[in-house]
């Protein structure tokens, strides 16, 4: 399909810097100011030029909203101890069930530790992956669903903790690492804004709690909002606070986000490199490869991306949290946040073999 629309001439370089962003195939010829306004027939003409611009672009959906449904539709339909119950998404309510009966039937292995509540009073948990008892070991941080509207970071913790309760005696790399490792997952860090689907919590919009910076926005209105101050949501401050309480055993934190296939590692919020920043980038690099369905990519997060302050892996980083990671999962961008169930299984199996190459790494330079 083609599309035709008119620019000024003086407009032409943002405008196709823009489209080049978006990745919108164009081309452009420039016709004169008579030309256009004789086309519109107008009578005066204030510009020096006009730029006629084409577009080729070609739908994505067809039909976004029999996608939402098909999403939606009978979440508990599958009995939560079957494998096909972690290749369906689920509501909020339905996780905190799962939750529940998942920790009382697996409590030698599982723990849930209340941390804190919502705006909305909504509780938040974690919960804790432990094999055996005693002092506690080094550990490993996982957090899902700090934007709602990415609906694959939830059906990932799911995924994880199904998988260590169900394969561990089957996969000798999650025996290893539960030997070695607790984990702390925090299924949705964003109840509220999971609850409505949306990408931000319900009070203040706020999407980069821990810093702010160029990159940000003090407008409430922006996805970019950066809050009145750090940790200015009771969601952001319950997680800050349990992680600075471990953060002498926490050896890694990964958080899990939609869309892009990246893994993203400090800094977000300046343009330097991390002190650590070559292992970082070797350990991404091998994460990545793991991913050979599709094409993943690796980088640090500047200067390959805009900035990008407030991001949790760059405040763990700095907490001296060393291994901190941010993970996109799929797509690219041909469903976007709407990733249909069927791609459930194939990205939490691609995600799962990135954070078992993270955490073994940990395990070695312990």
């Amino acid at each position: 399909m083609e599309v035709h629309f008119y620019v000024a001439a003086s407009s032409i370089n943002s405008t196709k810097a823009n489209l080049g962003k978006l990745g919108i195939q164009h081309r452009y010829v420039f016709i004169s100011c008579c030309e256009y306004f004789s086309k519109l027939d107008w009578q005066h003409c204030h510009l020096s030029g006009v730029c006629a611009l084409s577009l080729f672009f070609r739908i994505l959906m067809g039909d976004v909203q029999e996608l939402i449904k098909k999403q939606t539709i009978n979440d508990t339909m599958n009995p939560r101890s079957s494998s096909s119950y972690y290749q369906t998404y689920h509501s909020l309510k339905e996780i905190y069930y799962w939750m529940e009966e998942v920790a009382q039937v697996h409590s030698d292995l599982l723990e849930k530790i209340h941390i804190g509540s919502s705006y909305e009073k909504r509780p938040l948990y974690v919960l804790k992956l432990s094999k055996g008892q005693g002092n506690p070991k080094s550990a490993i941080w996982i957090d899902c669903g700090i934007h709602a509207r990415e609906w694959i970071s939830p059906a990932f913790c799911l995924w994880f903790i199904g998988h260590a309760i169900n394969m561990r005696e089957k996969d000798q790399t999650m025996t290893t690492l539960l030997h070695h490792f607790d984990f702390y997952i925090m299924p949705v860090i964003n109840v509220d804004g999971y609850e409505y689907t949306w990408r931000k919590n319900l009070r203040s919009n706020t999407v980069c709690p821990f810093v702010a910076g160029k990159g940000a926005s003090p407008n409430d209105c922006y996805e970019i909002y950066c809050g009145p101050y750090p940790e200015s949501e009771p969601e952001v401050k319950a997680v800050a606070r349990f992680i600075r309480d471990h953060k002498d055993i926490i050896k890694a934190y990964i958080t899990m986000h939609s869309y892009s296939q990246l893994v993203l590692f400090p800094y977000s919020y300046t343009m330097k490199k991390s002190k650590d920043h070559d292992e970082l980038e070797s350990l991404a690099k091998k994460a990545a490869k793991l991913w050979f369905q599709v094409t993943y990519l690796f980088f640090f997060s500047l200067p390959c991306v805009d900035l990008a302050p407030g991001g949790s892996d760059d405040w763990a980083y700095d907490l001296g949290i060393k291994y901190s990671f941010t993970i996109e999962l799929r797509d690219t961008g041909t469903y976007g946040f709407l990733l249909p169930p069927e791609e459930i299984r194939p990205t939490c199996l691609e995600a799962l073999s990135a954070v078992k190459e993270i955490a073994l790494h940990v395990l070695q330079n312990l």
